[in-house]
């Protein structure tokens, strides 16, 4: 039996897209094993802070905090190249009404949250479950919400509307995509099994994307509620060719959201960011 490593990441579609081959047995490993966990992004940034996991999910806006612990891989990332997490509300709202509005975050540690903050510094951020922040748009507990997963697609069944893509901001004013999240290694496994982990995620990757029916079928179980069509689009939209690598361009944007978080005063110190 060889090496069993603990892999967390988020019970959605794109992540079951991704690490199908890995949960099926589809792609050799090279002796290691790995023990899926499933949790929110939240819990997962929270708990990379006491490096609980071997390999994590992980946000980039988190990445600061936990820099000590974890090293980013350049494969498994989920980067919006003109779109990313929607601010949404039951009526329109300007930039401006954000600045005095509440508003919903998937949790204070997601790189949504830090669009959010750079978008608009002003705005009464309330921490909401994922799951839950259409809803609490929708009862009226804040007047906007920023939306991740397949909030992002199906928001309007809802009968809300889009006040802001954060996404499309982003890259209107850097010209560059918008990482959101990563995949990560806990620094005391080493640099030979960084690699083995990277090489084996990487190659999960390309398996899903060349059986792409058969890793869609088993994402769609992670779907909550999107149909064929709409899930196939949404794995489409966060497991692309930044995915595969993040190459220059990808890296670039990662040190460009560090730069801009730490030059709004939202992080205590810079950062470059460390690939494994």
């Amino acid at each position: 039996m060889g090496r069993t490593l603990t892999l967390a990441h988020s019970p959605d579609a794109d992540d079951a897209f991704m690490f199908f081959a890995l949960a099926k047995g589809r792609i050799e490993t090279g002796g290691l094993e790995f023990r899926h966990e499933l949790l929110d992004i939240e819990t997962l940034n929270r708990r990379a802070e006491d490096g609980v996991f071997d390999i994590t999910a992980l946000s980039f806006a988190a990445y600061p905090a936990v820099r000590r612990r974890y090293l980013l891989l350049s494969c498994g990332a989920s980067v919006g190249d003109g779109y990313g997490p929607v601010v949404v509300a039951k009526r329109s709202l300007t930039r401006v009404d954000l600045e005095e509005a509440r508003v919903a975050v998937p949790g204070m540690k997601t790189t949504a949250c830090l669009a959010m903050r750079l978008f608009a510094p002003g705005a009464d951020l309330r921490e909401v479950p994922f799951d839950q922040i259409l809803s609490a748009v929708e009862a009226g507990n804040v007047e906007a919400g920023v939306v991740i997963h397949e909030g992002q697609l199906s928001y309007a069944d809802r009968h809300l509307q889009r006040v802001a893509d954060l996404g499309e901001w982003w890259k209107l004013g850097t010209g560059l995509p918008l990482p959101l999240g990563a995949n990560a290694v806990r620094r005391d496994l080493g640099p030979e099994t960084a690699r083995a982990v990277s090489d084996v995620l990487r190659r999960s990757i390309g398996y899903a994307l060349e059986h792409r029916e058969e890793a869609l079928e088993h994402a769609r179980a992670f779907a909550r509620g999107l149909d064929r069509e709409r899930a196939d689009r949404f794995v489409g939209m966060y497991v692309n060719s930044f995915t595969v690598d993040l190459g220059r361009e990808g890296k670039e944007a990662v040190a460009a959201l560090l730069r801009f978080g730490h030059d709004a005063g939202l992080f205590p110190e810079s950062v470059t960011p460390e690939f494994a």
